[in-house]
């Protein structure tokens, strides 16, 4: 199993990123006979159009991966625009895409309906994403259940040029992510960076326990029995608990009789305690830049091995080339 996976450098990642995703991706490095992981600053070109904030998040994101988990010896890491030859690539795909098939792009016509503009970068996403996929030779995807049609759109881009010019690339097959259902955000939403609601990953301990503190709650008498299911904070706390921790409060929720600052006080504990290690690895990278650069310069170097013998293929394949 090779797998690729690429994480946009949109900001800090949150409680939903980690639970959702994050922590899945980084636990198939040890299921996969090899593995791919890079930030895609070239796809965030498409929102974000400052430099020093794009490369802030681009590193950011790339040390936080580090922290949580992601080993470098078991996986490459790297950063999108370090190699290329993924652009290249990207080329001799587009020129064989239906427009009407970019036009279909689910995230494509959201963006549109929320009035993003919509400029050639958004509209050829799914080519440079194909490019990005197919570059490794990448048999699985994970992604959420929401991108599923872009490894589908990946597989008919790659379909196409294989009909043209001949067995080129292998088909990808999607890992759907089973996330953990609805992180509810510090405003009862949906956690979401675009909603402003989200609770970071790497937050510092006393900033973290007053943003727990702070969440919203419904005015229902401490002595009331309260369904856990339709808690945010019970949602909140399942994320961290474990199974008999997770019995007690739920059986604390129906016998009523307390109240929600006790569970936010072992929400906040639980939540410190989770992070703290990989929070420690983080301020420990942060502080040795020489040691991540060097990890970035070694992934890259993987990656461009690998993606210039897919793209050698295809040139030959297409004619760019000649053996």
């Amino acid at each position: 199993m090779r797998v690729l996976s690429g994480i946009q450098p949109t900001g800090r990642f949150h409680w939903g990123n980690y639970f959702g995703a994050i922590r899945q991706y980084i636990a198939l490095q040890d299921e996969a006979e090899e593995s791919f992981y890079f930030i895609a600053n070239l796809h965030a070109l498409t929102t974000i159009r400052d430099r020093e904030e794009l490369w802030n998040c681009t590193y950011e994101a790339a040390v936080e991966l580090l922290a949580l988990g992601l080993n470098p010896e078991k996986a490459t890491l790297f950063i999108q625009s370090d190699v290329p030859e993924i652009s290249e690539l990207c080329w001799l795909l587009m020129t064989g895409v239906p427009m009407g098939m970019l036009e279909r792009a689910v995230s494509y016509k959201d963006k549109k309906a929320r009035g993003v503009t919509a400029d050639a970068g958004l509209f050829t996403y799914p080519v440079l994403q194909a490019a990005d996929i197919l570059g490794y030779d990448a048999d699985t995807v994970p992604v959420g259940e929401d991108q599923v049609q872009h490894i589908e759109m990946c597989r008919d881009i790659a379909g196409s040029f294989n009909h043209q010019f001949g067995e080129v690339f292998s088909l990808p097959k999607a890992y759907v992510v089973k996330g953990v259902g609805r992180v509810p955000g510090t405003d009862g939403e949906k956690m979401s960076k675009s909603y402003g609601n989200t609770i970071a990953v790497m937050e510092d301990p006393g900033p973290l326990k007053k943003m727990i503190m702070r969440l919203p709650t419904d005015s229902r008498p401490m002595e009331d029995p309260k369904d856990p299911e339709t808690c945010n904070l019970y949602l909140l706390y399942r994320l961290f608990a474990s199974p008999e921790q997770l019995e007690e409060m739920a059986a604390m929720y129906r016998a009523g009789g307390f109240g929600y600052g006790e569970v936010k006080k072992r929400l906040a504990a639980l939540a410190v305690d989770y992070f703290a290690e990989a929070r420690e690895r983080y301020h420990q990278l942060l502080a040795n830049p020489d040691h991540v650069r060097q990890i970035f310069a070694d992934g890259a170097a993987r990656a461009r091995k690998k993606v210039g013998e897919v793209l050698l293929r295809a040139q030959l394949a297409c004619g760019l080339k000649k053996n």
